[in-house]
């Protein structure tokens, strides 16, 4: 997760000013590093705490690794005004973890503390990353108190599942700090982009990300090892941009779709099918398509409605499809969604910019981008993102290099880095794409 840090911090154009704030939960032992990673990623740290997170963590760990001594009180110094001085010093306030508790106060507007009083006085972006028990995160009243924070402009993190306190599990649990440091980083790069120019306003951009999944049972299925990240970081780069945004999303984990900004639409699909349909019905005003999603070729002829056994209850061998020993699949040819995409186009002006994807190995018959040539022929994209891929190249929380081809597959592109950087690469060259048409055609 170093890498998502790197991403969001270089985006900022300098070291900023957070004020971390820690109150009442036991997950604030995950604070310190929460602290030193903003720390390490150049940013200056200020800690309020409450009394109640002191019963958990003590004031001299916080203060070693942010660098200066933990505010706690409103009183401290009553003729500094101290609540008014850190809220205007501040260019991020982050809470995590946030308490229910916390929670409940800041939605009521209180301010009987310095943690509180200084979010109130905030005019920077204020982030909270709740922490709790599985029931007092879905108990209708912090239900509400969080509808409410995100109504007024607070973002707020959606906790993880996994283990709580003592034995139980569930949801509540604070995102490891990696995840947390990132996405409030990602909410200070938006509000700063907030006024860069928006060279996709107005643009409806559609994006497919992730990999579809082939039923072959109710157990099984047919998939590959497309994270989505790509995509998603495609399509916040175009939201970014001004761009409306929607999302054709083929089994992607939550957390990935967490770094997509709200505005965003979402549609989940899970088999090629079901994505086909989504992107065409997305499609019929888009002023971009991306496909970068990785759909499955070939589906099941057949799919079994119940589990395919291995045994028999006797515990004979129970055969396959065909009777014999072993697995035996029929396999049928799924459509092919870009190329159906350029030959017939779901806008009815045909004015789309196609934009493919291009997941490739070298084989003895020629290397990565001999083969994404030959495919930029015959798909006819207005362009295709040629990516070598492997179990530990291309696909997941891994850099990405990319080769773009016009539709004679001759590159006109090439570049690489994060995730967040091939994105910004190839979004900058769409918008250039769409303004030289569009200026053709005025």
């Amino acid at each position: 997760m170093a890498s998502v840090i790197s991403e969001r911090a270089a985006a900022l154009d300098g070291p900023r000013r957070v004020v971390v704030g820690v109150s009442g939960s036991i997950a604030a032992y995950k604070a310190p590093t929460i602290i030193r990673l903003l720390r390490q990623a150049g940013h200056e740290v200020k800690v309020v705490a409450t009394q109640a997170a002191l019963r958990f963590i003590g004031a001299p760990a916080l203060a070693a690794v942010s660098g200066s001594a933990v505010s706690t009180g409103v009183f401290d110094d009553p003729a500094a005004v101290e609540h008014v001085a850190t809220a205007e010093w501040a260019d991020l306030v982050l809470v995590a973890p946030a308490s229910a508790d916390l929670l409940a106060r800041v939605a009521a507007g209180r301010a009987d503390d310095l943690l509180t009083a200084t979010i109130l006085t905030a005019t920077a972006p204020v982030v909270l990353a709740p922490a709790m028990h599985t029931q007092m995160w879905l108990n209708p009243a912090t239900v509400e108190n969080v509808a409410t924070l995100r109504r007024r402009g607070l973002k707020v993190i959606d906790p993880d599942s996994g283990r709580l306190t003592g034995s139980d599990s569930g949801l509540g649990r604070l995102p490891e700090p990696e995840r947390v440091v990132a996405q409030a980083l990602a909410v200070l790069t938006q509000e700063e982009a907030a006024g860069a120019a928006q060279v996709l306003s107005g643009r409806h951009v559609v994006v497919s990300a992730g990999g579809t999944r082939e039923p072959i049972d109710p157990v099984r299925y047919l998939g590959n090892r497309s994270s989505g990240r790509q995509g998603v970081a495609i399509a916040a780069e175009a939201a970014r941009l001004g761009a409306r945004v929607t999302l054709v999303a083929a089994n992607i984990e939550a957390e990935v779709l967490r770094d997509l900004p709200a505005q965003a639409e979402v549609v989940q699909v899970s088999t090629a099918l079901e994505l086909r349909e989504a992107v065409r019905q997305a499609g019929q005003d888009a002023d971009v398509i991306v496909m970068a999603a990785a759909v499955a070729d070939y589906r099941p002829a057949q799919v079994r409605s119940s589990k395919i056994k291995k045994h028999t209850l006797d515990g004979q061998p129970a055969g396959s499809l065909t009777g014999e020993r072993g697995m035996r699949i029929e396999l049928v040819e799924n459509p092919d969604v870009l190329a159906e995409l350029v030959a017939d186009p779901p806008r009815q002006d045909g004015r789309t910019l196609v934009v493919g994807f291009a997941a490739e190995t070298g084989d003895g018959e020629g290397d990565v981008l001999a083969h994404g040539a030959a495919k930029a022929r015959r798909k006819g994209a207005d362009l295709l993102a040629v990516n070598a891929v492997g179990e530990h190249t291309g696909f997941g929380d891994v850099p990405n290099r990319v080769v773009v081809l016009d539709r004679v597959g001759e590159p006109v592109a090439e570049t690489s880095g994060s995730k967040a950087e091939v994105a910004r690469a190839l979004v900058g060259l769409v918008a250039e794409r769409l303004d030289a048409r569009d200026g053709q055609t005025r």
